[in-house]
């Protein structure tokens, strides 16, 4: 089969389009012939090895070659085989789902059968490749961890990227009072979203005045904990997604100081972190569930054909794509 290969940390010049062995499903997995996934910061973190610290992480990225050489964290496909053991899915069936181990940049991927789920009849493959790890993980912080009523006043901030684009309508679907934070020029899409407010932060801060939130969904930015906690209420929570990266530790460094001060202050701090979860296919049908009743589409900036990955990583480093990157095989 063709897959982008990574056989050292680098630029999008680094992947190499190469013929590789198609894998085949071990007990437990099921062998999806990918029709879309997309590339999202996941990857190029992957990809440049950044930030260094996590090279030497326990179970990090690998000092000095990457441990996962074909990137790709979301999949939406078709069944084309399945191992022993796998009873809910058959050749044939489409699904979407997230290998934690990436690869699915190749025409063929094995995903673990808890790691998948039927996909959302009213998606195409496209669209569907854009929901598993940004859904997921809006959904961890919106559920679990903001735990969101319908009485909440919630703010999104990175309301137009791909979590935050998820995170307005979820809370949404929650029942709360949403403020999205984005730019000028992502102001009407987060409106679309359902946002019953919206601050261009290129003309206000959000953390100076108005009525505290309950709830702070907190998307890559720059603004610290302390400067959150002017617009917080005295028991609200952030919810920390990502960050601001560099090449030696952040956000790792940002994120661990931000727990570490929120157990001496009221207002509390938690990661949402879709690494480690147990429930993805629960999750996924969770989420089909609120797609299919039409509360949350996902949002697809861009479509780059399967040979343009090198470009659509190229533009997701910028940093400025409102949703996600879909790629088409």
């Amino acid at each position: 089969m063709k897959a982008f290969v990574l056989r050292s940390y680098g630029s999008p010049d680094a992947l190499e389009l190469t013929d590789v062995d198609r894998p085949a499903p071990a007990p437990g997995e099921v062998l999806v012939r990918v029709r879309a996934t997309n590339v999202q910061p996941w990857d190029w973190h992957l990809m440049r090895g950044e930030p260094y610290v996590a090279r030497v992480m326990p179970g990090g990225l690998g000092l000095r070659k990457p441990k996962i050489t074909i990137l790709g964290t979301d999949v939406a496909g078709v069944v084309e085989a399945v191992g022993k053991g796998v009873t809910e899915f058959g050749p044939g069936d489409e699904v979407f789902g997230m290998p934690p181990k990436g690869g699915a940049l190749a025409e063929y991927v094995c995903v673990a059968e808890s790691e998948v789920a039927p996909k959302p009849e009213n998606l195409s493959f496209e669209q569907a490749a854009a929901v598993p790890l940004a859904a997921i993980t809006a959904l961890l912080g919106v559920r679990d961890h903001g735990r969101i009523r319908p009485d909440h006043r919630v703010l999104v901030n990175g309301a137009s990227g791909g979590v935050g684009t998820f995170a307005v309508q979820l809370a949404k679907a929650y029942g709360a009072h949403v403020t999205g934070v984005c730019s000028s020029r992502n102001v009407d899409l987060v409106r679309s979203l359902g946002a019953d407010e919206v601050i261009d932060y290129t003309k206000e801060d959000f953390t100076r005045g108005g009525r505290p939130y309950d709830v702070i969904i907190y998307n890559a930015g720059t603004r610290s904990f302390s400067e959150c906690r002017r617009v917080l209420k005295r028991k609200g929570i952030c919810v920390l997604v990502g960050g601001s990266a560099s090449r030696w530790l952040q956000p790792a460094g940002r994120i661990f100081a931000t727990l570490a001060m929120s157990a001496f202050v009221p207002q509390k701090a938690a990661m949402a972190d879709v690494v480690g979860n147990k429930e993805t296919r629960r999750n996924l049908i969770e989420l089909t569930d609120l797609i299919e009743d039409g509360k949350v589409t996902p949002v697809v900036d861009r479509t780059y054909p399967f040979e343009d990955v090198p470009a659509a990583l190229r533009y997701s480093e910028e940093g400025h794509a409102p949703g996600k990157i879909v790629i088409t095989m």
